[in-house]
């Protein structure tokens, strides 16, 4: 038998290091590609630069509008966008809407299906003085973790028949993701849908029931950061909202403010 010389082992030497580079290199690469694609992600967040003008955003509006999603109108008109998100019934919702039928304020509340199933009254109060109800999702889930078109739109789609069930209408196609979580395929997913994804560019934090801010510090976070677009999350569930936002939606206006319709503007 012949023997193999040197040079020729050198040779297949040199070509498994290099395809066990090669190898190497391919699985690093496809579980980078895997951690970026996880950390796509995203937690609705703002940074408040400067008083009077919008935020910046985690997400430009240049980028939200490619999947006809918002979080600030357009424009250096001051016009607010007044919007509240309910996920239960607690006592507020009454004065919330006295208030806003005394501005003639027409507000969006995005609700859940707990609150369709067991508010149907106030609900059909909300429609009959010219509020949109928008999409909250049917269980408020965490979608960014729903990466299936089927079960995104089953969370939207209980919510379209529990409100035509109310109200003897189809739903507005304006959705807000709970917790305002999300990440780019749920923006397309609820785009495919005929919805509009809607954020904020104004909030406090008013969601805790047994922990709730003073009128103060209301205040203190609502009229500073005002700016014209400003599309406002509040919760209905807040008792400072229900007694302060008679005298807030004053406070807006004498800063020479209106109040615009999303539901109107983004249909």
């Amino acid at each position: 038998m012949k023997k193999l010389n040197a040079p020729h082992w050198s040779t297949l030497t040199v070509i498994l290091v290099a395809a066990v580079l090669f190898l190497a290199a391919f699985y690093t690469s496809r579980e980078h590609k895997a951690v970026e694609t996880a950390g796509e992600i995203t937690n609705w967040g703002l940074s408040f630069q400067k008083e009077g003008e919008p935020p910046i955003a985690n997400a430009t509006s240049e980028y939200l509008s490619e999947f006809d999603s918002v979080y600030c109108m357009p424009g250096d008109e001051k016009v607010l966008y007044i919007t509240f998100d309910a996920g239960f019934e607690n006592g507020n919702t009454e004065v919330i809407l006295d208030a806003l039928k005394k501005h003639n304020v027409r507000a969006t509340f995005f609700l859940v299906g707990n609150y369709l199933e067991t508010q149907p009254e106030l609900v059909r109060r909300m429609v009959e003085e010219g509020h949109t109800v928008g999409n909250h999702t049917y269980s408020h889930p965490d979608m960014s973790k729903i990466g299936d078109k089927e079960s995104f739109k089953n969370e939207l789609q209980k919510n379209e028949a529990l409100y035509k069930e109310v109200t003897g209408q189809e739903m507005p196609k304006l959705y807000r993701p709970p917790q305002g979580k999300f990440c780019e395929s749920n923006l397309k997913m609820a785009k495919e849908l005929g919805y509009h994804t809607v954020f904020w560019s104004l909030a406090y934090v008013d969601w805790y029931e047994n922990d709730q801010p003073t009128h103060q510090q209301a205040f203190d976070k609502l009229i500073p950061r005002v700016h014209p677009g400003a599309v406002v999350l509040l919760h209905s569930t807040s008792k400072t909202n229900g007694e302060i936002l008679d005298e807030l939606l004053t406070k807006w206006e004498e800063l020479g403010y209106r109040f615009g319709d999303l539901g109107k503007d983004l249909q």
